[in-house]
Parts: C-alpha cells; sequence; structure tokens
C-alpha cells in the first residue's frame, strides 16, 4: 500500500492512500466492524475518517486499533455529535461539543487525536460560529497540549476553504473530489468552477496542506451509467487514482458498509495502471476544461521517458506559487526538455493539450527559475 506523508507532520506521518471513512458503517454489527478495521490495518490501510453515523461505531475501533495505535491515524471531526439515540448530527455549541469529544476519547481509548477536524465548514457563517463560539480557540488550545497534533477542517466550498487557509491554521483539509464534481456536473455539493477548484488543490500542495477525499464515486453515481451524469460508467479503480492525481491528496476515504466493500476496494486500490486509467472523463470534459492537463497520462508511453503528468503538476503548482515545485522538477532525471517532439501524446490527450509544445513551454520556463 502506497503511503504519503504528511508536509508538517513527522517522518513518520504516512498516510496510506486508500483510507475508510465510517459514515456507512452503522449497519453492522460491532463484531464486523472492528473485523472491518482490523483487516484493513492488516492489508496496509493506516488512515480513517471517523464522522460515523452512529456512536456504535467508536468502540469497535477503538478496540480494533489498541494494539497499533501509533501506526494508526484518524480525523475526528470537532462538531459532529450524537444524539440519545446514538444518531449523528452536528453543532456549534462548544459545551456539546466538548462533551462529544470526551466521550469520544474515553470509547478510543486513547490520549491523542492525530486529526482533529472542524467540522463541515461549507459557509462563511460556519466560520463565523467557530470563531465566536471559540471552537478554533478550544483546538487550538488542544494542539498546544498535544491532545490534537495537527487542525484539519471539512468543506464542500472552495472559497470558504480558501479563507481557512487564510488563517494558517490547517495542515490537512478534507474536500470533495470526483469527476462530477471538478467538471461541473455534480449536485449541490460539487460548488464553484472547474478552474477555482483546481486552483485550491494546487494551493493546498504549495502551502503543505495534505488533502483527504470524501465523496470519490459522487455517492455512486459515477459508477452506474443510468444515473451518472455523464451517462457513461466509471469504476473504482480509475475514480480512486482520479483523486489521488489531484494535488496536494494525501489519501482517498470512500466509506464502507462491511468487509465486502472493504473487499471491492482493496480489489481496485490494486488494479493495474490500464485499469487505473481515467481518459475516459475526456468525453465529459466541458469547454472551458478543454486544453488543461488533468495529469491522467492517457499519453503515456512517452518515447523519451519523460513523465508528462508529473512536469505539468510540478510547472501548474510553481504558477500557483509552490517554492518547492521548481526544486522537485529539478530532481526529476528526465525533463521537459528531453522532449523530441514527436506528437505522439498531443495525439493521444483526451483533453486536446498541446503537450509538445507545452513542454517546451515548461522547460523555458524552469531554466529560467534556476532548474537545470
Amino acid at each position: 500500500m502506497e503511503k504519503r506523508k504528511l508536509p508538517h507532520g513527522s517522518a513518520d506521518e504516512r498516510f496510506s492512500v486508500l483510507g475508510l471513512g465510517l459514515g456507512g458503517i452503522q449497519g453492522s454489527s460491532e463484531e464486523e466492524i472492528e473485523a472491518v478495521i482490523t483487516k484493513a490495518i492488516e492489508q496496509g490501510i493506516n488512515f480513517f475518517d471517523l464522522c460515523a453515523a452512529h456512536q456504535k461505531v467508536y468502540g469497535p475501533f477503538g478496540k480494533a486499533i489498541r494494539n497499533h495505535r501509533s501506526q494508526v491515524f484518524f480525523q475526528l471531526h470537532f462538531g459532529a455529535v450524537y444524539n440519545k439515540k446514538g444518531d449523528y448530527g452536528w453543532s456549534r455549541d462548544l459545551s456539546r461539543i466538548q462533551e462529544t469529544f470526551a466521550w469520544e476519547m474515553e470509547q478510543l481509548q486513547t490520549d491523542y487525536v492525530d486529526l482533529g477536524f472542524l467540522h463541515c465548514v461549507d459557509e462563511d457563517g460556519d466560520v463565523d460560529a467557530l470563531i465566536a463560539n471559540g471552537i478554533i480557540d478550544y483546538v487550538r488550545k488542544l494542539k498546544e497540549q498535544g491532545i490534537v497534533h495537527h487542525i484539519g477542517f471539512s468543506s464542500h466550498t472552495p472559497a470558504v476553504a480558501e479563507r481557512l487557509l487564510d488563517m494558517g491554521i490547517a495542515d490537512m483539509m478534507m474536500f470533495s473530489i470526483n469527476p462530477a464534481y471538478d467538471l461541473e456536473r455534480g449536485d449541490a455539493y460539487g460548488i464553484e468552477s472547474t478552474t477555482e477548484r483546481a486552483r485550491l488543490f494546487q494551493r493546498c500542495e504549495a502551502m503543505g496542506v495534505g488533502i483527504s477525499v470524501m465523496k470519490p464515486f459522487h455517492g455512486g453515481q459515477l459508477l452506474d451509467a443510468s444515473v451518472s451524469p455523464f451517462a457513461k460508467a466509471m469504476t473504482q479503480a480509475q475514480c480512486l487514482q482520479y483523486a489521488l492525481d489531484r494535488p496536494g491528496v494525501l489519501s482517498v476515504v470512500p466509506g464502507v458498509r462491511g468487509l465486502n466493500d472493504l473487499d471491492v476496494l482493496l480489489e481496485a486500490i490494486q488494479a493495474s495502471p490500464q485499469e487505473k486509467d481515467y481518459s475516459i472523463i475526456g468525453d465529459f470534459t466541458p469547454q472551458n476544461a478543454m486544453g488543461h492537463c488533468v495529469y491522467c497520462n492517457h499519453c503515456q508511453p512517452c518515447p523519451a521517458g519523460i513523465d508528462i503528468g508529473l512536469i505539468n503538476k510540478y510547472y501548474d503548482l510553481a504558477m500557483a506559487g509552490d517554492g518547492m515545485a521548481a526544486d522537485h522538477y529539478d530532481k526529476l532525471s528526465v525533463q521537459a526538455d528531453a522532449c523530441i517532439h514527436c506528437g505522439h501524446c498531443d495525439q493521444r490527450c483526451p483533453f486536446h493539450v498541446q503537450q509538445s509544445e507545452r513542454m517546451k513551454t515548461i522547460a523555458e520556463y524552469f531554466e529560467k527559475s534556476g532548474a537545470r
């Protein structure tokens, strides 16, 4: 299982590219919940999202990670609360959040949280409430005490996410990423334009803010041609790889209902590069997104050995202000100036990017910036 390092984390804070979301597992027995987490850890999954749909999830999760605590990382949401029946809800009331947090820590049998998330921050009013009600200050204090190791937030709204990034408090962002949302064909959660969403992801990578991905399958719609906004089905492997190729993404956390769902996800993440090829989305792309590389690498293999998608990503990040992008580019053994302008990539690009010309532009840019 590939693992990616949290940019602002320690050397040991490396997250599996496939994580698990536990928002849909409450229909399983407590024994199966524990079995799912245990098997996931055995298969190399070490990243979990604990915004659960029911209180019953916490106890089994705590049991499953008890002997693996230092190797397991999870997101706990400040604002996710539960009613007397144990069902999920959310709140901006500090005292209720504090009460829920104390209960969660007891159930999880841990004395620290890897990632303390400001929950479901979708509107400017949410940010205002987090500030006014002392919730941000509370989570900051927990971080100072070492109880919360990193602060993060979850959102569906790029403009609001940008506001939280401006505050400089976050090491991690949870965001909804899938082709439907990014290509302006999603539902009410697919907010803002293709360009604005791409800029948000680029900014996160430039700032060293990791991204965990929710809704990678668009609620399952992308997997079913009869309900897909594109009228064509994608596979789980294609959707997962699409999300993992976005700038800043460390882990994708699809939800599971039980062991069968886990087995399907494990098969998808282990699929071949050909099975993960999501260039089918070139048929869906709106006109305003044409001509932009999405790093799908459908243009491969390059006769000159250029990793075209990666070079495009480093260039886009450099243009977005990532000071490390030029250094990453400099370390590549084959750079853009190796292009022989054969046109192979231009013919294969589903987004009609003239990659051979772009390689020339990129080579000139990094030469001027000091990268060799």
